[in-house]
């Protein structure tokens, strides 16, 4: 067996510019192995993992950070009902999502989550469409969690009784200069940072179970509040049908609420397994990853039980308002009002440090998940594996949705509650259709219906605030269009991430006893020994190929066009009397290219290649090779040739008649 690693067309590793700038922005520039820097990473070779309640606390940025502004928008969202309303999201978190996604770190151990298990469920060009869009959504949960939680932590520094007053009016020009800070830390290179998160996150639950312990206190011994409210509720809403209807008519504006079960998975890497844990069964690994999501949601559920009753009952329903001094800060309302400005202070100072790392998480997944699949579909140039550039745009990205939302944190809550529903129902759908791949009825029918709660809220949120569909749809024509772009770009690039020939194929090449070695291209459609026959001769006399040369046949087998890279396996048959090469790929001429490279290199003989010319119209053959690896085979095989192997001397020689 031979192998040879990655061709020479790699862009990884062609010569470095002189240029200064370019080579420190693609510094670092992971490979194709899916190791990437941040949190969300899959460690390095030296990485030590951790316990899963450390872990937790990397997941729990994005996630419990939501409490420093969930109970001011649930409170907006569904007034009086909010308890009632926070109630049914708790049941869709433990009833819902939680068994959902413990099925998804069982079945995808590795951090790739839902979309990775989606893609395996729905192969070739749709499956890769409905990635996209669902990276889409991905986006704009990960890009509005950023610049939720920066507007919401310059609402908490604004608010502070004790921040300058020239700090009034200047949201948007603060959330900016968090953001940016955001970006510096990135470009000067993000490490794995789970002490700090574990810190942060045992402060910030610390600081909010004091101030619920002390609010409940409040609404059991002040007289009236409990009654007042349920006076309220009973006049408002009639009887106990319609508020649960009603409820359940609010219940999707609360759905930011489930923001951390997709991160809870992606950080499954990072959790400390059994030692008898192998890569193919990481058994000690899913169970961690099991009592990370279980503990997680069962702390966050209950934060937002007692918050909801807590807020809606001890503040008034105008600080919840536009400019009032609840808003997108509730609990840090309660702290300060009943427990004074210096403890209010320091959960201020608590709750702007969790929701800027949370931040950081959420920068640290999109860069893993960008470079975890376009470039490997073709469809993102080769600089998107690096980490600084990816900065740059998704910081841009968040400038812009920044000042277009103006620094809100109720007007972006829309936005980032549909990129976590969809996300959570894409999950739904891909354990409802992997029980159903595996016969589990039982399974396939509670995910179906957990499935279609989650569809419904995710049609409701959509409907009542079309933001986020809007922001996820321009996300999603933009990755198709630059996915597109650069999959024609990048089409003639050599493909092949490894290339191994079993002993019959390096026996086929390398019995010349001074070269060249002759390969003939044939089609794996026809297989008849007239048909090799035939194909020889054509060889033979259009091309002058040698009567008494010891030809070999290559044949590719195209499985998945819509695939980009790929391992080649190069097989040696017999067939008819006649020695045939046979590959399983994605696409010939790349394929053909490659081989016949990796043949030059092992064998030390130059290879020349034998085509007919392609029948039919040149630019629907084009389109042929593009979108199905198949059509015009010949030229394009010698132009990936030739930029794959700029010497002339040393390029196989390609032949067509």
């Amino acid at each position: 067996m031979t192998t040879l690693s990655r061709p020479p067309a790699d862009p990884a590793n062609r010569p470095k510019n002189s240029f200064k700038l370019k080579p420190w922005l693609l510094e670092g520039m992971p490979d194709t192995s899916g190791k990437r820097q941040g949190p969300h990473g899959r460690p390095s070779d030296a990485h030590k993992p951790q316990a899963w309640w450390k872990v937790m606390c990397l997941t729990g940025l994005d996630y419990f950070s939501t409490l420093g502004y969930q109970p001011a928008i649930a409170a907006l969202a569904a007034g009086l009902l909010s308890p009632l309303a926070t109630l049914l999201l708790v049941v869709a978190t433990l009833a819902g999502a939680l068994p959902v996604y413990r099925r998804v770190a069982r079945e995808s151990p590795r951090g790739e989550g839902s979309i990775a298990m989606l893609e395996r469920l729905l192969p070739r060009w749709g499956g890769k469409l409905f990635v996209l869009a669902l990276l889409g959504f991905a986006a704009t949960d990960f890009m509005i969690t950023i610049t939720l939680s920066a507007a919401d932590a310059t609402a908490h520094l604004i608010e502070n009784p004790f921040a300058p007053h020239f700090l009034e009016g200047q949201q948007v020009v603060i959330t900016l200069a968090l953001i940016a800070g955001l970006g510096v830390v990135f470009l000067r290179g993000f490490k794995e940072a789970i002490n700090v998160a574990v810190v942060l996150v045992a402060a910030f639950l610390a600081l909010n179970l004091v101030v619920i312990v002390v609010s409940m206190t409040h609404l059991f011994t002040e007289a009236g509040v409990i009654t007042d409210w349920w006076t309220a509720l009973t006049t408002s809403h009639g009887d106990a049908i319609m508020m649960i209807a009603l409820a359940l008519l609010v219940f999707p504006r609360l759905a930011l609420g489930l923001s951390g079960f997709e991160t809870g998975v992606a950080v499954m890497p990072q959790i400390k397994g059994h030692a008898t844990d192998t890569e193919a069964n990481p058994a000690g690994r899913i169970k961690g990853a099991h009592k990370l999501l279980t503990t997680a949601a069962i702390i966050m559920s209950s934060f937002l039980i007692t918050s909801s009753f807590t807020t809606v009952m001890l503040i008034p329903a105008a600080e919840f308002q536009d400019g009032g001094k609840a808003e997108g800060r509730a609990l840090a309302y309660l702290a300060h009002k009943f427990l004074g400005d210096g403890f209010g202070t320091v959960y201020d100072v608590s709750t702007i440090a969790i929701l800027w790392f949370a931040g950081a998480s959420a920068m640290a997944g999109l860069l893993n998940l960008v470079p975890r699949y376009l470039p490997r579909y073709g469809m993102a140039p080769a600089w998107a594996r690096a980490l600084r550039p990816l900065v740059l745009v998704f910081t841009v990205i968040a400038f812009i949705v920044t000042i277009i939302f103006q620094a809100d944190v109720n007007a972006q809550g829309g936005a980032y509650a549909t990129g976590v529903l969809v996300l959570i129902t894409s999950a739904s759908i891909a354990v409802t259709l992997s029980a159903k791949r595996k016969k589990q009825r039982g399974q396939f029918i509670g995910f179906g219906i957990i499935s279609l709660v989650f569809i419904y809220t995710t049609v409701v949120n959509s409907i009542e605030r079309p933001d986020g569909l809007k922001i996820a749809a321009l996300f999603i024509l933009g990755i198709m269009v630059v996915s597109f772009i650069s999959r024609m770009r990048r089409a003639f690039e050599l493909r092949a991430t490894h290339i191994k020939m079993d002993e019959k194929a390096l026996e086929f090449t390398a019995n010349a006893s001074e070269g060249p070695v002759r390969i003939i291209a044939h089609e794996p459609k026809h297989l008849s020994a007239s048909r090799y026959r035939e194909k020889l001769q054509h060889a033979q006399q259009a091309s002058h190929l040698p009567v008494d040369c010891d030809a070999v046949f290559i044949e590719v087998i195209v499985d998945d066009s819509s695939d980009f890279e790929q391992e080649l396996q190069v097989v040696g048959k017999t067939r008819h009397g006649f020695k045939i090469l046979e590959v399983h790929s994605n696409n010939v001429p790349n394929t053909v290219a490659a081989v016949l490279l990796h043949i030059r290199d092992v064998t030390g003989f130059m290879p020349h290649i034998y085509f007919r010319w392609t029948e039919g119209n040149p630019i629907s053959n084009l389109s042929k090779f593009l979108f199905f690896g198949e059509g015009e085979i010949a030229p394009v095989t010698r132009e990936v040739l030739r930029e794959a192997e700029p010497d002339i001397t040393r390029r196989p020689w390609v032949h067509v008649g």
